[in-house]
């Protein structure tokens, strides 16, 4: 069996013959991606913290390959396809309401972090202070994966879920453009704050630019086609394309990948036909997935870097209990500097100021701590991490280095399982509750668009007469589907949205199984062929589709 090039470009070895080889390595962990994602729904555990215990004991496995993860690989190949979907389906609406306190988080906080960080790494653990500096900016920015995954799980205010996730879309911008600079000025041993502000304002703009220029792009190409498969592929390009175009042209790629999917996500309503919406969605949905599991149990996994990373002199002259210490002292510290930082800045500017306090109402003091709560690190820290250079100019070792990795990998796991497991006794404890916000403004929505298809088709027949029964079926309809939302909206309490009564809902779902075990038996007893079978199943699945859904399912 010859080695994969991807894996053998990511600077993963091939293995012996006697061992598990690295195809082996990705296929068994994808199996325990599968297991781990199955337990934590049934165990109601964020997936992130299993997966990434689960990379840590696979690492135990005898016969494993040495994984050496090149951070390029994260960067180029895992990033990008996570990011862009993200930032596809969230609400430009939502995120520009709250575009005061997620620029507050993704770029006051993360360099308030690495200030207090580096500080603190200099002070007490005795880092060269470029070195901490550099450890501060890898740690400083919440994970975008992590943050979206958990907070689809937790029954909160919209708005919190719309600040972690919009925050961990930018911070990303801010925390590497510092990490470039604090390594640049170590290797060199020169720095300018001056030039280093000018250049992360020009990597901001640039960034921005290119993601609308590609998200342009992206859908005018989209608006001239109805071919689903090359569009889905057209799709799955996007963000590969936007992130290298960006880091060619010397800007933030990461903050272009984001741009690109918000602007695409607010026109590709009007762009993207509903072929291609049914059939795009599952396979976003299924990448998603794909990399979602494997970056976490990858971090696991990096435990043999780390032991390795102990050896020597790699820390600094520090003994492995001292760097332990550092560890949960590093913890607690970008724990509370968020803390900190969230109940400071909500607080103190509208006791200052009248008109903070009118335009910007102060919210209640449970979601703030919520907020900074939440702050788990990832996959975007450990590929910054490893992807420290060796050596400075001068020929010497890079200061610090090993201490950096060992501190870094730390704060991902203790911040994953810390954090991630408390979050809901966290929520039980604030007694915060999902305001339904969506489904109020989804019923409102239905309800307007009902009313106005039975507009049109009363207005279309006086234009053009169309068959009685033809109009009497499709009034019914509609009309049906108005008097159910308008009862729904006058019951006090309720919160789901439905087109249909129950009773409608379960004699239509009995109907719909019946059509399915038909079909089923005719092509069994070979009365239809599988290509008939596959037409009528999937007009039997959207409207099995069409009668509800379950929450439960959907945020797992």
């Amino acid at each position: 069996m010859y080695p994969s090039p991807l894996l053998l470009s990511a600077g993963i070895p091939p293995a012996p013959s006697t061992t598990v080889g690295v195809v082996e390595l990705i296929m068994v962990s994808l199996v325990v991606v599968a297991i781990l994602m199955v337990l934590a729904r049934k165990w109601q555990i964020p997936y992130p913290v299993l997966l990434v215990i689960g990379g840590l004991g696979l690492s135990f496995a005898p016969g494993l390959p040495k994984l050496n993860l090149d951070p390029e690989l994260i960067f180029v190949f895992f990033l990008p396809p996570l990011l862009y979907p993200a930032a596809l389906f969230t609400s430009w609406r939502d995120f520009s309401a709250e575009l005061r306190p997620i620029l507050l988080l993704a770029i006051g906080l993360v360099f308030f972090t690495i200030l207090v960080t580096a500080l603190f790494a200099h002070a007490f653990i005795g880092m060269a202070l470029g070195s901490a500096f550099v450890l501060g900016a890898i740690i400083s920015p919440s994970d975008a994966v992590a943050a979206t995954a958990i907070s689809h799980r937790l029954r909160v205010p919209r708005r919190i879920v719309t600040i972690l996730e919009g925050e961990s879309l930018v911070n990303d911008t801010s925390a590497f453009v510092a990490y470039r600079f604090g390594v640049v000025a170590v290797v060199t041993g020169s720095f300018s704050l001056a030039d280093a502000s000018f250049k992360f304002v020009l990597v901001g703009l640039g960034g921005i630019v290119v993601g609308l220029a590609f998200g342009f792009i992206a859908t005018s190409i989209h608006r001239r086609m109805d071919d689903p498969p090359v569009q889905i592929t057209l799709s799955l390009l996007t963000p590969f394309a936007t992130y290298l175009a960006a880091e060619a042209l010397g800007t933030s790629g990461v903050l272009a990948v984001v741009v690109c999917g918000l602007y695409n996500g607010w026109r590709s309503p009007e762009v993207i036909n509903s072929r291609t919406r049914l059939k795009a969605g599952p396979v976003w949905e299924q990448v998603g997935f794909i990399l979602n599991g494997l970056i976490f149990i990858l971090i696991g996994l990096q435990l043999p870097e780390v032991v390795q990373s102990l050896d020597g002199n790699s820390l600094a002259g520090h003994s492995l209990g001292q760097a332990i210490v550092y560890a949960l002292l590093i913890i607690v510290l970008v724990i509370v500097i968020r803390l900190v930082w969230t109940v400071v800045v909500t607080y103190v500017p509208r006791a200052l100021s009248r008109k903070i306090r009118r335009d910007y109402p102060a919210p209640p003091w449970q979601e703030v701590v919520l907020i900074g709560w939440t702050g788990m690190r990832g996959a975007d820290s450990l590929a910054a991490a490893l992807a420290l250079p060796l050596a400075t100019a001068n020929g010497t070792a890079f200061p610090d280095r090993g201490l950096i990795f060992f501190l870094t990998f730390s704060v991902i796991f203790g911040t994953l399982v810390l954090q991630g497991l408390s979050m809901q006794p966290v929520i039980r404890w604030l007694n915060l509750e999902e305001d339904h916000s969506a489904e109020k403004e989804e019923r409102h929505a239905r309800l307007t668009a009902n009313r106005a298809a039975l507009s049109r088709i009363c207005e279309l027949h006086q234009v053009r007469p169309v068959k009685p029964n033809t109009l009497q079926r499709l009034k019914l309809e509609y009309e049906d589907r108005i008097r159910q939302l308008e009862s729904e909206t006058a019951a006090n309490g309720a919160t789901g949205v439905s087109l249909y009564s129950s009773e409608y809902e379960e004699l239509s779902q009995q109907a719909l199984d019946a059509e399915r075990e038909m079909i089923i038996k005719l092509r069994n007893n070979r009365a239809i062929n599988d290509e008939v079978l596959r037409r009528i199943q999937l007009d039997i699945d959207l409207a099995e589709a069409r009668l509800g859904h379950d929450e439960t399912d959907e945020t797992s």
